[in-house]
């Protein structure tokens, strides 16, 4: 059954303007006006949080937190969570023999060069390079641990399970600064594959907003052609938005990833449970008759 989360379309006063026309950004020549963005900072930068934030390895807690930091390294816009050494069970802790490979993950961390590394063993198993310190004045005694599979095996804040490397490669704490906003809309939303085949028509949509990324269109699973689609195998995980139940490529045109919905969100959104999306930028999506574009277009 579908439930429709949108307001009568003619409860709601509207006016018949051009409210579809794409406007271009402002002028910012003069250096008055500037564009809002995330914007790295070059320095360490940290905030304290009260999340409780548990790291397990087999069946031992390795961290147990309520009261630690988020750390932003230079120029890097993704925190991570640093603990104080009386959170962590040190003795578990040994100095690694030599640094760790550079990390080429794009959510490989530290990109700081000058840290101090810890292998961690925890029974029989050995994890190597699983923790560092910062060589950063003020951080002297605090830990920080990867987030990659083969290291940590899992992480909970407070009770929610938000990283199991049994499942996935990799995560990354949640930044408090990124905001979501999931509204209902009872406007027409057309897609097509580039081939020009439908792959959904609703006005039950649910607009998601997201912090500095495209706005995405979540429709219900009845109003989407899966006739057109098909299944890919791909599971993925995101901190703010929860697991993926499901990707499709689009049939007529690649096997590339198209669409996706979300099996197990995370309780902020959760309204937009085993709805699809589709990748604005791979598919054309058509609002009340008109192509779909964020405007003005400064997120790219």
């Amino acid at each position: 059954m579908t439930v429709d989360l949108t307001t009568t379309a003619p409860a709601i006063p509207s006016f018949a303007g051009k409210i579809d026309t794409a406007i271009p950004a402002p002028i910012t020549e003069s250096g008055i006006l500037k564009p809002r963005i995330e914007i790295a900072n070059p320095a360490f930068t940290f905030q304290p949080t009260s999340r409780r934030v548990r790291g397990v390895v087999g069946e031992t807690a390795v961290v147990d937190s309520r009261h630690h930091l988020l750390v932003w390294e230079p120029h890097n816009k993704l925190p991570d969570y640093s603990f104080p050494s009386a959170h962590v069970r040190t003795e578990l802790l040994t100095p690694s023999a030599g640094p760790a490979e550079p990390t080429t993950h794009p959510y490989g961390r530290p990109r700081w060069p000058e840290v101090q590394w810890f292998d961690l063993t925890v029974g029989d198993r050995k994890i190597e390079h699983a923790a560092w310190k910062w060589s950063v004045p003020g951080l002297e005694d605090y830990i920080t641990f990867h987030w990659l599979k083969g290291k940590v095996d899992k992480w909970f804040e407070e009770d929610e399970l938000v990283f199991d490397a049994a499942e996935l490669p990799f995560n990354h704490p949640r930044d408090p600064y990124a905001r979501i906003d999931v509204v209902p809309s009872s406007r027409h939303v057309k897609v097509l594959d580039t081939a020009g085949n439908l792959l959904a028509e609703s006005t039950n949509g649910l607009f998601l907003y997201e912090t500095s990324l495209p706005p995405r269109i979540y429709l219900p699973k009845a109003d989407v052609k899966f006739d057109n689609l098909e299944d890919v195998d791909l599971a993925t995980t995101c901190p703010y938005k929860g697991r993926t139940g499901g990707y499709w490529s689009a049939k007529a045109v690649s096997t590339k990833p198209i669409a996706w919905s979300y099996g197990e969100p995370s309780l902020n959104v959760s309204k937009i449970k085993d709805r699809v999306a589709f990748f604005n930028e791979h598919v054309k999506i058509f609002v009340d008759g008109v192509e779909y574009v964020d405007s003005p277009k400064v997120w790219a």
